[in-house]
């Protein structure tokens, strides 16, 4: 050839039609010989591992880079004091926000994301953003007090609560489906200013040890027990409560409906607003005087504290009625006992079942006592999740795989039937008040009409654990072959397996028929009907 290179003949190609792939391909090799592997080309970036690690990763770094800040600032010993006396409101907090997150309890892995990111990233980023603002002010009008004051009063609050109010929305929007309305907000909410606190009383604490250090103070007269008293015993709550603002803005538009957009859009920057006016006005209570601390304190602080709670506790209850109303269709198709319902709609009942599994008539038998509590507590969790899924569904719509989902809850359900349903329907007996009976509506899915009145909830039980209100069947020490409250019998349950050593033979997922049953409007302890819809 004239430009010098060599000419080879092309190899054939193997010809596949007609014949089969494996008389062209012969044996696959094993993977082990393979010379080419796929490459994965930006499938890292979608790995759900990798995204946690990152996140992880970017925590701690952050993590790091306040802990070098504050122990500057605090030196060695000050960091050390400031730390052992921050930590104590956290457990008390952190157990407070757990406590009002029963029903619907969220994620660990949300929480704990929530308290580092308020210790962590939100810490360090309003103490940099804090200290370059304050700076640059002081520099622009030469007068360092006022942009002290300037720092305090309106600085800080908008970097502090807009840098928290940042775990709820990113919670929001990477894990829509724990995120359901205004309980969740203020729980993350809470547990995000419990941490962005704890780091903050650390410098705070460290500080006035380091003055009394210089100035020889010490005693209830120094500044490290002003400090503590103010910060840790009066006020543990202050964080907490600016932050719960946005909290609520953020979960009020999560539960409102997909039609409200101008409500889904407005309510989160509001409560941002109050979160961050609350919070200039705590901070900026020295310019009401002497007295002014005690005046925000007492006439504002602690009636807005209260009434937050109260809408905290209000908005619990509203979400166990909500979820309440889905049961009595289960319960007609057959997946619950008539009994179930009352239990479930009430935490007094619930607690109060999982207590009775674990004392086996009455006797302590740990391993087991505690085995059936679980399962208790389990057949409760799944209920509540499987309510929700029909709550959910019927204000936004069903999902795609709502029907998998559902089947998916309603097998864990049965699993647990034979040791959950005896202990539920115990605690309704015992815990329901009587009420005049009124026809119950219609529920949402079933399209039942109104049923006759089923005589339930019988009188109160006077003493609950003794005699032991059931015994599961073939313990050695049951009275009686089945349980008081005797299931219905159904046809053999295909996805029959093993559960804490009993299970119990059900229906399959679609339920035999049953006579209806209606479902009286009795008042839990807590003053909810347990048959009202939403």
């Amino acid at each position: 050839m004239s430009d010098g290179s060599a000419q080879y003949q092309q190899p054939a190609v193997p010809v596949l039609e007609g014949r089969a792939p494996a008389e062209v391909l012969g044996a696959v090799p094993e993977r082990g010989q393979w010379r080419y592997r796929p490459r994965r080309v930006g499938m890292l970036r979608r790995s759900k591992a990798f995204r946690a690690g990152a996140v992880v990763v970017a925590l701690a770094v952050c993590g790091l880079l306040i802990l070098a800040l504050v122990r500057e600032q605090t030196g060695t010993e000050g960091f050390l004091v400031g730390l052992g006396l921050a930590v104590l409101p956290v457990p008390l907090l952190l157990t407070a926000f757990r406590w009002l997150d029963r029903v619907e309890p969220a994620p660990w892995r949300s929480l704990l994301f929530a308290f580092a990111w308020g210790a962590c990233a939100a810490a360090l980023i309003a103490i940099l953003a804090n200290s370059f603002a304050t700076r640059w002010i002081a520099t622009a009008t030469a007068d360092p007090g006022s942009a002290d004051t300037l720092g305090a009063t309106v600085v800080a609050p908008v970097v502090e609560e807009s840098v928290k109010a940042a775990a709820v929305l990113l919670l929001l929007l990477f894990r829509r489906q724990g995120f359901r309305g205004v309980v969740d907000g203020i729980v993350i909410a809470g547990f995000t200013a419990t941490g962005f606190a704890f780091t903050e009383n650390i410098l705070y604490l460290g500080n006035a040890f380091g003055e009394d250090q210089e100035l020889g103070t010490g005693g209830l007269g120094s500044i490290t027990v002003g400090t503590f008293f103010v910060r840790v015993v009066m006020s543990p709550f202050a964080h907490p409560l600016f932050t719960v603002l946005s909290g609520i803005g953020v979960g009020l538009a999560a539960q409102a409906a997909r039609g409200h957009r101008t409500r889904r859009a407005l309510l989160p920057p509001l409560g941002l607003l109050l979160a961050m006016g609350m919070h200039a006005l705590w901070n900026g209570s020295g310019v009401f005087g002497d007295y002014g601390f005690y005046l925000v304190y007492g006439g504002f602080m602690m009636p807005v504290f209260a009434l937050v709670t109260w809408l905290a506790l209000w908005s619990r209850r509203s979400e166990l009625r909500t979820l309440a109303a889905e049961f009595p269709a289960y319960a007609a198709a057959g997946w619950l006992t008539p009994a179930e319902p009352y239990a479930l709609a009430s935490m007094r009942a619930r607690g109060m079942a999982r207590d009775l599994a674990r004392h086996w008539h009455g006797q302590r038998d740990r391993k087991r006592g505690r085995a059936a509590a679980r399962a208790v507590a389990e057949y409760e969790s799944f209920a509540t999740s499987l309510a929700a899924l029909r709550r959910d569904a019927r204000h936004r719509g069903p999902a795609a795989d709502f029907a998998v989902r559902e089947r998916e809850l309603l097998h864990h359900l049965w699993e647990r039937r034979e040791v959950a349903a005896p202990a539920l329907a115990h605690a309704a007996r015992a815990t329901v008040r009587p009420a005049a009976h009124r026809r119950p509506p219609t529920g949402p899915y079933t399209g039942h009409p109104p049923h006759a009145p089923y005589p339930y909830p019988q009188p109160r039980v006077p003493a609950p654990y003794a005699p032991a209100p059931y015994t599961p069947a073939g313990h050695p020490s049951a009275p009686h072959r089945a349980a008081p409250y005797a299931p219905h019998t159904y046809a053999p349950n295909p996805y029959a397996g093993t559960y804490s050593g009993t299970q119990a033979a059900g229906p399959p997922y679609t339920p035999t028929p049953h006579a209806p049953h209606s479902y009286p409007s009795a008042r839990t302890p807590d003053g909810d009907p347990a048959d009202r819809t939403p």
